[in-house]
């Protein structure tokens, strides 16, 4: 997800500029998702480069916790 900030200077208008059209708009479109909650995670810069996207990240961690739900702790070998 890429998040973008928009900085207005002392002098901008609270008016809506013209050509905006909200006619198709719905209110409330994304409202349950957010009820339901956001984790966001910022990755590290090397990190990254080998995930391009949040499913090959996710891939990634259900394999993981797969693999450790898996693991036979070291003392109940005996």
């Amino acid at each position: 997800m890429i998040c973008c900030y928009t900085i207005m200077n002392q002098n901008a208008s609270d008016e809506m500029r013209a050509g905006y059209d909200f006619s198709d708009a719905v209110q409330g479109k994304h409202h349950q998702a957010y009820s339901e909650g956001t984790n966001v995670v910022l990755l590290e810069p090397d990190v990254a480069r080998i995930f391009k996207d949040s499913a090959s990240v996710n891939r990634t961690l259900r394999l993981l916790i797969e693999i450790s739900h898996n693991q036979v702790p070291n003392n109940a070998q005996q």
